[in-house]
């Protein structure tokens, strides 16, 4: 543990040296960090995550912002840096989740069924955030950002090649639930919205009116690891579980497939998703 501290440390100044020069350099060029965003194609609040070192600074975010700030080379030199700083990085997940995250990142296939909040790999920073500031007992502001960075360094294998396929029969009353308020709700829904556009990514909402389904003892994972067998996970309250034995997975996939019979298909939940938004 206390080498990964020491690692976790070096991490963290390597993001906010990073963060700094690109701030420097965005104010030289007279730029706001929404203006610089429009320019590489990132949000502002992705430039102003990086700049303070709350977001990891992709190495395709810092060559864009490398030529459009003319830095010379400077920043995206550090790609190679960023990479294995990525994977370092990982000890900031508690350790009782560490094997889940690991199994995680080497899925072929990720399959969720939730009931209470968006799946930890489909949820906007904002909806993240407010989420772990909820935690009782509380934790502090420095726990809750690096909970929220690790969080959205998982979201990179979604877009990684080649990336996991991801299923995710998510309950209409997820939907509905403003966790946040409604601005953090709507940016949620608009993220949810983005994601069902990624060929590896579907998402069903099981609808309100759907008076009976396998799925009524609560929400949980089956993850599918390259060349090995498929485990489920579950947590509940303060209980996390990983699931291994055959018979229990294999009751778990067989739940799930009945849940995703039920649920809306791909299409309709995209529509229902942007109707709740007010798009449709």
């Amino acid at each position: 543990m206390g080498e990964e501290a020491d690692g976790t440390d070096e991490v963290a100044d390597l993001f906010r040296a990073l963060g700094r020069q690109i701030r420097v350099a965005r104010e030289r060029a007279g730029l706001s960090q929404k203006e610089l965003g429009e320019r590489v194609g990132y949000g502002e609040e992705t430039i102003s995550s990086v700049e303070r070192a709350r977001r990891t600074p992709q190495p395709e975010l810092l060559a864009a912002v490398d030529r459009v700030l003319e830095c010379g080379g400077l920043l995206a030199a550090a790609a190679e840096d960023v990479d294995r700083a990525k994977a370092r990085r990982r000890v900031r997940h508690p350790e009782w989740f560490r094997d889940y995250a690991r199994l995680e990142a080497e899925a072929v296939e990720i399959c969720f069924y939730s009931t209470l909040t968006m799946p930890g790999l489909l949820q906007a920073q904002s909806y993240a955030r407010t989420i772990f500031t909820a935690r009782r007992p509380c934790l502090d502001e420095e726990t809750i950002e690096q909970r929220v960075a690790a969080r959205l360094d998982r979201q990179e294998i979604l877009t990684c090649w080649p990336p996991p396929m991801v299923t995710a029969v998510i309950e209409e009353s997820v939907l509905h639930r403003r966790i946040g308020g409604r601005e953090v709700q709507q940016e949620q829904l608009r993220h949810l919205l983005k994601l069902a556009e990624l060929r590896n990514v579907e998402i069903q909402v099981l609808p309100l009116e759907c008076q009976g389904h396998a799925g009524m003892e609560g929400p949980f994972i089956l993850l599918t690891p390259k060349g090995k067998p498929q485990v489920g996970y579950g947590e509940f309250q303060s209980v996390n579980r990983l699931i291994t034995d055959p018979d229990q997975v294999r009751m778990l996939a067989l739940r799930y497939g009945s849940i995703r019979g039920q649920a809306l298909n791909p299409a309709e939940s995209s529509a229902l998703i942007a109707k709740l938004l007010g798009e449709r």
